[in-house]
């Protein structure tokens, strides 16, 4: 029996630099452009962070995103996902701002504290655009993805409560599924539960399909029937566990955001040739792609028309 795949496209992110590639999306008449052919070759969920116009730098600023979010709206119907993982130098506060002001449909929740090193991208070149890139990359070594009891509770609260936002549950490691499954027994958390199981960060759980299987059997064993799992891998592991996610009942992440590349040595154009690249996938596999309306339907979402952009 065929079953709806939700495709989600990360379009730009804060992990990646300008240097590293010159289709990563920058301004926001190019995040806007990017995020509307994402969404017009398949995907129906759009995860979305802002940068500085002139530099490139990640920004929380609300004024940006709303730059681009409602020309987004405008042309397409997909969902938006507003990032409250923000940028390595910002605090729980500033990567909150955006999705507060915006209230969107969705929103990402990373469920932990953990290292998340970007300093090997270091050894990939020296040619850089802006003096930021470099540093930034190499202060990953220090730094702490903070992401506490209190902060994932004042984001259910002034995003969840208030906004009606429903979130995309960002797990790193196993020990994230347990913290999720805190708040569920705590009634702070009600279904559908959307789970994006993140692997291949330095500093969470490795990119391989034995980990992948494990991180579902325990998210089986927490929730039952009772949420939803979509895959994201970090660079060349991106298309190989979307893949893999597929087979095993699951939903997919593509972008900009996680992976660069379309293949070996070859970097992505655009993020609508991921999209397009895990289409082929899934239509080989004889499954069907959920349209915007159908992943509202899945999620439980409260509707474009109650977003404020």
């Amino acid at each position: 029996m065929s079953r709806k795949v939700i495709i989600t496209c990360a379009v730009t992110g804060s992990v990646h630099t300008p240097s590293m590639s010159p289709h990563l999306p920058i301004t926001p008449d190019e995040i806007a452009q990017q995020a509307i052919d994402a969404a017009n070759a398949g995907a129906s969920i759009l995860h979305l962070h802002a940068r500085d116009p002139q530099t490139g730098f990640p920004s929380p600023e609300p004024d940006l995103f709303m730059e681009f979010l409602p020309r987004i709206k405008a042309a397409t119907d997909a969902v938006i996902n507003i990032s409250t993982g923000g940028g390595m130098t910002m605090t729980v506060k500033d990567r909150i701002r955006a999705a507060r002001h915006a209230a969107p449909e969705m929103a990402s929740l990373n469920m932990g504290t953990m290292n998340f090193g970007l300093f090997p991208a270091l050894a990939s070149r020296t040619d850089w655009k802006h003096d930021w890139e470099p540093e930034f990359l190499e202060n990953s070594r220090d730094f702490v993805f903070k992401n506490t009891f209190s902060d994932i509770e004042t984001i259910l609260a002034d995003l969840g409560e208030a906004n009606g936002t429903r979130f995309e549950f960002e797990c790193y490691d196993v020990g994230h599924l347990y913290t999720l499954a805190h708040f569920v027994d705590r009634g702070l958390i009600k279904g559908p539960i959307f789970i994006q199981f993140v692997l291949g960060v330095l500093g969470g759980i490795g990119a391989d399909p034995d980990n992948l299987a494990h991180l579902k059997r325990t998210a089986d064993k927490l929730f039952g029937d009772q949420y939803h799992f979509s895959v994201l891998g970090a660079g060349r592991h991106q298309m190989p566990l979307a893949s893999m996610a597929a087979a095993m009942g699951g939903n997919v992440r593509v972008g900009l955001e996680d992976n660069l590349y379309l293949r070996k040595g070859e970097l992505a154009p655009d993020n609508a040739s991921q999209v397009r690249k895990i289409r082929e996938v899934l239509d080989g596999l004889s499954l069907e792609i959920a349209t915007p309306d159908e992943a509202r339907a899945i999620l439980g979402l409260k509707g474009a028309d109650k977003v404020a952009f």
